[in-house]
């Protein structure tokens, strides 16, 4: 299995799904939420209300799988992140869970290729050194029971990149 690190827009990249870092209502937001929702059409947002009317939503931690519309990739996992409000052991549990989450949704999904964003460093307001950190060691912890031929941290901004990338080589 291969972990790349590139600085990119997540909606132009073409996977078998790419990860959204959504909240818990799914019906889109600002950062890379509402760039996916934007870019991505119609589809992603009905198929997120039907998972809404289905089971009311998505928790802190968990994921869901839409396709992905208009998308170069097939499909969008959305998986929602702690807000940072403190140094506590939950939310660095609750931002794991999100990328084991999304990886074993995946898995059922039969998707070989995958990329993340780097999730609550947004609006949300994790620091992006803890992200990072508990990114790169949720992802290589999974990877070592399942593979994928390919796990890409798609970073928007420099800072974020250079913290993954150090991080990777590390």
């Amino acid at each position: 299995m291969k972990i790349e690190v590139i600085q990119a827009d997540i909606t132009e990249i073409q996977v078998d799904a790419i990860v959204n870092a959504a909240n818990t209502s799914l019906l889109g937001g600002g950062g890379v939420d509402g760039a996916i929702h934007r870019k991505g059409g119609k589809q992603i947002l009905e198929e997120c209300i039907a998972i809404r009317n289905r089971q009311g939503g998505c928790d802190v931690g968990q994921a869901v799988i839409t396709k992905a519309g208009n998308l170069p990739s097939k499909f969008v996992i959305h998986t929602v992140g702690p807000v940072w409000n403190g140094d506590k052991e939950e939310k660095k549990k609750l931002l794991a869970d999100c990328y084991k989450n999304s990886l074993e949704l995946a898995l059922e999904n039969n998707i070989k290729t995958i990329a993340f964003p780097n999730i609550s460093t947004g609006i949300y307001h994790f620091p992006k050194d803890k992200a990072a950190e508990i990114a790169i060691q949720a992802v290589k912890e999974f990877s070592r029971k399942e593979e994928f031929e390919k796990i890409i941290f798609v970073c928007f901004d420099e800072e974020n990149h250079s913290l993954y990338k150090n991080l990777q080589d590390n």
